[in-house]
């Protein structure tokens, strides 16, 4: 029988922002103290949170029917009022472009206090203004430009827009990979931002950094391991991976598998190398099956390899079969379903990632599938009130409560204030502008909260094997038909055989 919680759970600490701290000022909204207060208004003094969210709750007054800034009391009547009508004596205007809102420099915004720094590092002695002048609006269009500010404190990144603007560093892919070393993050931060801005073409990060990691995978290793294992990651990966690549589906998933390829084929060829004295040409079938045999099953990986050198005539004397797993992790439906109810209704983990893990146990999404869909994914209708959701060729229903969470992580997704905006398409925006999540960090999230990630996927995709044909399945869920019949055999059910079982006419 399910019990209340998970076996496993380790909860997250979800609570945002920095501890409050004591003190003997007492809040006239929240009611908790504080060390120190950041206004006295009408009502009493005000902490520090509560001035942050009122100075940043812009709307309808329904007093006197302005759009403007309603920093008043939020729990009167139909809602805060503007400062005027809720008897506040400030004025919120910025003193330069008349924006209300808090003040973060001398009586100017934070936009404002970004703009005359980046003013003062970019356009003092700038080799092209015309293109300073542009990163500094593209910098400035932020949603949220106190992000800014903090990361250009870093002597790194001064000395990267430093760099740009005298025109020492030109402003193109190649000119930021010469900061790699020095100011990769900083570097790879600006360079999505300004991607996204259309200040430079379209890159696949994930692309642009195999590159790289190839060139230094294979400085170290001798020519006879090194030159075989540059054909194959030119010839084979980096030729497939930049054929299939493009702003909409980019290179994650097939880097990450040719980096595991590539990095074991090196293990191989090297082993080879200094133990028999052999290369991938003068290689045996029984080298390749002690290899296999004597290891961990990573090994298998080198198979796309010997593929390859016997397609290209390097060594035509070898073969090596598919890895067929010996077992098929899968948690139990009880297990399921709890886990299920915590994430629809625990508070173990934020909500992004409850989201994610709960299309993880639903719909038997992985998770590499579940960072790349896009918001135009979930659609509700507005007659009926119900939501959809397509991972196939047809969208699927998305029942209650899911829905309704579904419906707030998509309204208050986040990363859209640092450099995206309300625009961007991904239903799980990653931290660099136009990006999605990274895969990898939702798996890391959920594994640490104790969920069996591969477990989980094959007892949801058996659930719905059991009760529909595989090819219905595999449509609904974007699965092939071939995987969705392999797991079908391996969950016991019958719709292999359900044309041979019907009854006749």
């Amino acid at each position: 029988m399910a019990t209340n919680k998970p076996n496993g759970l380790s909860p997250r600490n979800t609570s945002r922002g920095r501890p409050r701290t004591t003190g003997t000022a007492t809040c006239a909204r929240c009611g908790r103290t504080a060390g120190r207060t950041r206004a006295t208004w009408p009502e009493g003094k005000i902490c520090g949170p509560c001035f942050t969210t009122a100075t940043r709750t812009h709307g309808t007054c329904p007093d006197c029917g302005k759009d403007r800034l309603l920093p008043g009391p939020p729990e009167t009547s139909e809602g805060p009022r503007c400062a005027p009508c809720s008897g506040i004596l400030h004025d919120f205007h910025c003193s330069r472009c008349n924006t209300e809102g808090e003040f973060y420099r001398r009586g100017i915004c934070a936009r404002c206090a970004l703009r005359d720094d980046l003013n003062e590092l970019l356009l003092s002695h700038p080799a092209d203004p015309e293109t300073a002048g542009k990163i500094v609006d593209v910098l400035c269009k932020v949603d949220r430009p106190e992000s800014i500010i903090t990361w250009k404190r870093s002597p790194k990144v001064q000395t990267l827009l430093a760099s740009i603007s005298s025109g020492q560093t030109p402003l193109t892919h190649e000119g930021l990979d010469e900061h790699r070393e020095t100011a990769g993050r900083a570097a790879d931060h600006l360079r999505a931002l300004l991607v996204h801005h259309g200040l430079l073409p379209y890159q696949d990060p994930y692309l642009a950094r195999f590159e790289s990691w190839i060139h230094d995978k294979l400085k170290p290793l001798p020519a006879e391991v090194a030159k075989p294992v540059e054909y194959f990651a030119t010839w084979h990966h980096l030729r497939r991976i930049r054929s299939m690549v493009t702003p909409e589906t980019n290179a994650q998933a097939p880097v990450h598998s040719a980096k595991q390829e590539i990095t074991e084929t090196i293990k191989f060829l090297d082993w080879l190398w200094q133990i028999h004295h052999r290369t991938a040409a003068t290689c045996s079938q029984q080298d390749i099956e002690t290899w296999i045999a004597t290891g961990p099953t990573t090994r298998k990986s080198i198979r796309t390899f010997i593929v390859f050198a016997k397609k290209t005539g390097t060594n035509n004397r070898v073969d090596m079969g598919h890895y067929t797993a010996k077992t098929r992790p899968a948690i139990t439906q009880d297990q399921r379903l709890t886990w299920l109810r915590e994430l629809l209704t625990g508070t173990s983990e934020s909500l992004p990632y409850r989201v994610a893990g709960t299309l993880l146990l639903l719909y038997a999404q992985p998770l590499v599938r579940v960072a790349r869909l896009r918001a135009d994914a979930v659609e509700t209708s507005e007659t009926s009130g119900t939501t959809r959701i397509t991972f196939g060729t047809h969208p699927v229903p998305v029942p209650q409560p899911f829905a309704d969470l579904l419906e707030a992580h998509f309204q208050s997704r986040p990363n859209l204030r640092t450099g995206s905006h309300a625009e961007n398409p991904w239903l799980f925006p990653g931290t660099r502008a136009g990006q999605h999540l990274h895969p990898n960090t939702i798996m890391d999230r959920l594994r640490s909260l104790g969920i069996n990630l591969i477990g989980a996927r094959n007892a949801a995709l058996d659930e719905h094997l059991l009760v529909s044909p595989p090819p219905l399945v595999a449509d609904a869920l974007g699965y092939s038909h071939q995987v969705a019949f392999l797991h079908a055999d391996a969950a016991g059910d019958a719709w292999a055989r359900y044309v041979n079982l019907r009854t006749k006419p």
